[in-house]
Order: structure tokens, then sequence, then C-alpha cells
């Protein structure tokens, strides 16, 4: 019998921030691509001009990822990396998985000099304890999803997947977007995280918090004696627009920051 995932205790990262370190940018859920050029400006505009000691994207970052070979000859995904590239070079920029780019590899994160978060991953900005997900293993409910996710998370699925030529996983990711295009347009209602396996993982790190993303509906919620924050997902090509980040403060503050088009510039 499989363990209870409710009251299962985590495997933690941990991500220590040095004492310069005064302003973390947490991020998630950009889905980026070529058809969608606004979201991408946005967020290279972000990228170069916020003000953050660190910014960490919490899964998303790309729309799909079907290996690092990928990024050699898409023009697309090598803008991408060189936004990474440059950010790098100013501020620590780290990296965890979602459920779209969960194959992002080793190889394509240390050409960018971008770091990887493992999933959970405790943040200690001074005093503050803050536990970071992407969130999607939190969300219970969506059953085939989790059975989904466990099948494409092993090693040996992984390991068969890339070992095929780059055109075969291109076509099969299209038909996996399709499919989840499919089931967006027919009104399906995402699962949110599940309170207990939250509250779970939120004590067994001793956090005060958990930020994750995942399930586009940003909103702060009260769990235990702490609190869960969920970012918003990034979409500026289509109403409404969505652009949020959320910037901790070393001392306990937190601002919501809404990137409209209109507002790029309060960075």
């Amino acid at each position: 019998m499989s363990a209870d995932p409710r009251t299962t205790a985590p495997t933690l990262g941990r991500l220590t921030a040095p004492a310069a370190w005064q302003t973390v940018d947490l991020i998630s859920d950009l889905h980026l691509q070529a058809s969608e050029p606004a979201t991408f400006e946005a967020w290279r505009h972000f990228m170069a001009n916020t003000p953050a000691d660190a910014v960490l994207i919490l899964g998303d970052l790309f729309e799909v990822w079907v290996g690092d070979d990928a990024a050699e000859t898409d023009p697309f995904l090598q803008r991408c990396a060189q936004v990474l590239r440059q950010s790098a070079q100013r501020l620590h920029v780290a990296v965890m998985h979602g459920n779209r780019d969960f194959l992002v590899g080793p190889r394509f994160l240390s050409d960018c000099g971008v770091h990887a978060l493992s999933d959970p991953c405790l943040l200690l900005l001074g005093e503050q304890r803050i536990l970071l997900s992407h969130g999607d293993a939190l969300c219970l409910d969506d059953r085939p999803y989790q059975a989904f996710r466990q099948q494409v998370r092993s090693a040996d699925w992984q390991t068969e997947f890339l070992a095929k030529p780059l055109h075969e996983r291109q076509a099969l990711a299209r038909a996996m977007r399709a499919q989840s295009e499919s089931q967006k347009q027919s009104g399906a209602i995402y699962a949110d995280a599940d309170s207990d396996m939250a509250l779970n993982w939120l004590n067994a790190a001793g956090a005060d918090s958990m930020v994750h993303g995942h399930t586009h509906q940003p909103a702060d919620h009260p769990l235990g004696a702490g609190q869960r924050h969920v970012l918003s997902d990034w979409s500026l090509d289509h109403a409404p627009h969505r652009a949020q980040v959320f910037r901790l403060q070393r001392g306990g503050d937190f601002t919501r920051l809404n990137l409209a088009p209109t507002t790029l510039n309060i960075l």
C-alpha cells in the first residue's frame, strides 16, 4: 500500500539567502512561447530591470520543454536563454521544474548561469522561513494528472522520451498541448492545493508560509498559523492581462506587483 501523500514528510531542498539579499522576487507560470511575444517582452523587461537580489522562478517558465537540445536550434528558446544569461550576471536566478517544463536539464541551466531549485524548497531569508513549490504535487483531487505526473517524473520514462528524435518529441508535445487546450476550452475547473498536504509540508519544513504557483488562482489563504500564497500566471497576449511578481523583503514584508503593460515602469 502506498503512503498517504497528505501525511508523508516531503524531501526538502534548502536555499539560504546571503546576508546581502534584501529583496527576492518570486514568479511562476509564464508559459513562455514564441506565439505570445507580449508575455515574453514583459518578462524580458522585468528580468532586466528588477531591483531584486534574486529572482526565483517556481515552475512553468516555458510552455513546453522537450529536451535541452531543442534550445540549440530554436531561435525563441535562444532568446529566452539570452535573457536568463544576462540576468544571471547581475543577480541570482533559480528555476524550479513545473508540470510543463520538468525536462529542463542541468546543461541548459548551466549554460545560462542559472541555479536549479528543488521542489519543495525552504527559503531562509533572515528570520523568515518560506516554503516554495510549483504546487502541482499538492493538487491531489486531479487524479488523472497525478497518475500522469508519477509516470513522467520517473527516470525510466524520461530516459526513454529523451532518446527519441527531436522531431518526434516535438510532435508528442504538440499533441499533449492540444489535449490541454481542449480541456481548458471545455471549462474544466482545475483542482486547488490539498489543504492537509500543504499544512503537512509547512509543518515538516518548520516554515512560516508557503508560496506556490500552478493553479493560476492568485490569492492568500490561511494555512495553520501561517499563510499559503498562490502566484499569478502570466498572460499579456490575451485579455484579461495577468502578470504578477511576489516580492519578498528581508524583515517580513511582501508585495504583489501587477505588471500590466501600462505599469511596467514600476520596477
